[in-house]
């Protein structure tokens, strides 16, 4: 994995690997171990924009941090993923392929989250996690570019 890595500094590359490992540390609590009830039935939402538009279109029916935890948190908290993908091998800059690495890693967890049942299948949680990995790729191209001035791959 760090034979492959953006940075040739291994420095650089193991506190990459650090991050990224402290990061799905996080990840794996926030999702899985604090404050998840276990669900008594299966729950999943197979329809595109149902759940996102029911915070949108009902907006004054729920809490101002349910919305913006379901909504923003569900972009944010996925960031990481678009900034340690690519930097952590130098073929996932290649945008196909890192969509295709961060929708299986996504995938992986809504799975997870439903046969557990912690948490529930949505697939606009799915939408919204892949836009978060999304700008997080766009953001570390970006940054490669403008301080390194240089392509990132």
């Amino acid at each position: 994995m760090i034979r492959n890595a953006y940075f040739q500094k291994p420095m650089v590359n193991i506190a990459i690997v650090m991050a990224t490992l402290l990061y799905a540390g996080i990840m794996i609590s926030l999702l899985f171990f604090l404050d998840r009830p276990v669900l008594s039935e299966y729950s999943y939402n197979l329809t595109p924009f149902e759940t996102i538009n029911q915070y949108i279109v009902n907006r004054d029916y729920f809490s101002t941090r349910t919305w913006v935890k379901n909504l923003f948190g569900n972009i944010v908290l996925f960031i990481p993923i678009g900034i340690c993908l690519p930097l952590l091998n130098r073929a996932n800059f290649r945008f196909v392929r890192f969509l295709l690495i961060a929708l299986t890693i996504l995938v992986l967890i809504e799975g997870t989250q439903l046969i557990t049942r912690l948490g529930s299948f949505d697939v606009d949680d799915l939408l919204l996690n892949a836009f978060g990995a999304c700008i997080g790729y766009g953001v570390i191209r970006i940054f490669i570019k403008s301080v390194f001035k240089r392509k990132p791959f």
